[in-house]
């Protein structure tokens, strides 16, 4: 078989698309269906179901905080005979809880127990002397002081100079990996850069083992994709005295309302639950079916970059929170400061962007920041396929769910902005 790849590089290179020609009011569709007001959102979907290419596809969007959320839904959890996709469907979000990861840490600095600024050493004493590779991704020995300490704001912002097994290369790649520093789960066959020999057994654990590896770039210098909101959730798990799944449970999920949303699926709900597949050489290949899933075992830990499983619905109420500022269904669920401080941009001044995934965006909490004409727009994208996203300057929250890997075998990030774009103003987006 081709080797399977777990790509990052295929994120939402579009999300400003949504932004820049958004000054436009708001439309009145109320009373239109769904596939009227998003006729685009609605062929692109078509076009992925219709050709095989995908088994099933939902689009999730809706205005503000209160109006509930409109659905375009395409196809089946899986291949062949299996339950339509809909609303309360679940799907591996991958690297889109590091929004919700990130707001979590917003929480924290809101209440005082964090500061952006703040070395994390303060919390995780065995940060505090940190090496930093002369060469990135070169020798494991050739190697000098950290000149900085690394602080939250690096963490949020992938700016800690941290790796990432499926980012690195060389002697550091295989390090993370064979110390068990992997970013989380997504079969149980072997995928590159997702497999730990020796999976380390907590948060606490996964913190003390990163310690000890050379960091890649020097904290507050270069954006590189890593495994910073992972280490966020030890560091939210100590400055708020909680474990952190039982954080994000207690303090954002129960209060938005968020009643689908795990790092381990109960079994009750595996009829819910959606097939994996990786998309090798124009066919679809299950990797993680639903009923043998990896995510139905409890995980070794939450992992705060790449762990949860949630439904579009539940989604949409973590977007419809941060289009409310933080409030909704008339529950403050974090405040207004806090959800606009973690949707700005966070980024140390003078980073190195070279590697990002989106040119000329900042970074958030957790999440890629619109700016300039494109200033408004707050969200991330996941590896199988899934993106959700908020603008601001309309109020509007979208997001587009399914299940294939890497998420660059198919531009699903991309045509998905351009397509509400599209609908949003009209016009068809430029190519």
């Amino acid at each position: 078989m081709q080797q399977i790849s777990v790509s990052r590089r295929g994120f939402i290179g579009s999300l400003g698309l949504v932004a820049g020609s958004m000054a436009l009011p708001r439309m009145a569709w109320a009373s239109a269906a769904a596939e009227a007001r998003f006729p685009t959102v609605a062929g692109m979907l078509d076009g992925y179901v219709s050709s095989g290419k995908l088994p099933g596809m939902i689009a999730a969007l809706g205005w503000g905080a209160s109006e509930a959320p409109m659905d375009i839904a395409r196809g089946t959890l899986a291949k062949g005979i299996a339950p339509a996709i809909e609303m309360d469907s679940l799907f591996r979000i991958y690297s889109m809880t590091k929004p919700i990861t990130g707001m979590a840490a917003m929480m924290l600095v809101d209440e005082g127990k964090l500061r952006l600024d703040q070395p994390i050493a303060d919390l995780l004493p065995a940060f505090g002397k940190m090496q930093v590779q002369v060469t990135p991704d070169g020798s494991m020995t050739d190697l000098l002081p950290a000149r900085s300490q690394i602080t939250v704001r690096h963490l949020l912002t992938h700016t800690a100079g941290l790796g990432y097994s499926i980012i690195q290369k060389g002697p550091i790649k295989d390090a993370y990996i064979n110390a068990g520093l992997v970013p989380g789960q997504a079969s149980r066959m072997r995928l590159p850069g997702m497999d730990a020999p020796k999976p380390l057994g907590s948060l606490a654990e996964f913190a003390d083992v990163l310690a000890t590896m050379p960091l890649v770039y020097e904290p507050g210098t270069v954006w590189s994709y890593s495994v910073a909101l992972d280490l966020m959730g030890r560091v939210i798990e100590v400055a708020s005295g909680k474990p952190f799944d039982v954080f994000l449970a207690e303090r954002l999920f129960a209060p938005c309302g968020m009643t689908s949303t795990w790092f381990r699926v109960p079994e009750s709900e595996v009829g819910r639950l959606t097939t994996n597949y990786a998309a090798v050489g124009g066919a679809l290949l299950p990797i993680d079916p639903a009923k043998a899933s990896i995510y139905l075992d409890q995980p070794p830990y939450p992992f705060g970059g790449a762990g949860l499983v949630s439904s579009p619905r539940d989604y949409d109420r973590f977007l419809r929170m941060l289009l409310g500022f933080g409030r909704i269904d008339g529950r403050q669920v974090m405040s207004e400061t806090a959800v606009r401080l973690g949707t700005s941009n966070l980024l140390p001044a003078g980073t190195d962007l070279s590697q990002a995934f989106i040119k000329g965006n900042g970074f958030g909490a957790g999440g890629s920041v619109g700016l300039g004409e494109d200033a408004g727009t707050y969200g991330w994208a996941g590896a199988a396929g899934t993106v959700g996203f908020v603008n601001y300057r309309v109020g509007l929250r979208a997001g587009v769910y399914t299940q294939y890997m890497p998420s660059d075998a198919y531009p699903v990030h991309r045509e998905f902005a351009k397509a509400v774009l599209a609908d949003v103003t009209g016009k068809k987006a430029a190519a």
